[in-house]
């Protein structure tokens, strides 16, 4: 969530561009809500991707199994968490006013 509230901090001045010319709160709430989603997604991707190889060398000393129901339903948590933990970034984004976003620097 910090990292998506930097995010439009930083992106202030785009914020008010897009609204400016006519972005409707929905598509920038779409926007940061996608990127949030994506972020956690590949951290999802990424942790899998540490674990599998993990398990493996484990599974030599102790049995261990990574069903696939499992794979989905961690990549399916770390999407919603994605969702969840960028819905305020993305609300305070999409309500900003186009006028002070573009004072903004």
């Amino acid at each position: 969530m910090n990292i998506m509230f930097v995010s439009v901090t930083e992106r202030t001045r785009e914020i008010g561009i897009r609204k400016a010319i006519g972005a409707k709160r929905r598509t920038i709430l779409i926007q940061f809500l996608s990127e949030a989603a994506a972020l956690c997604l590949m951290g999802g991707i990424i942790g899998l991707a540490i674990a599998f190889p993990l398990s493996l060398i484990v599974d030599k000393f102790l049995p261990t199994a990574m069903p696939v129901s499992v794979v989905f339903i961690s990549i399916g948590i770390s999407l919603v968490v994605g969702l969840i933990s960028g819905f305020l970034p993305a609300y305070r984004a999409a309500k900003m006013d186009p006028v002070e976003a573009l004072r903004y620097e």
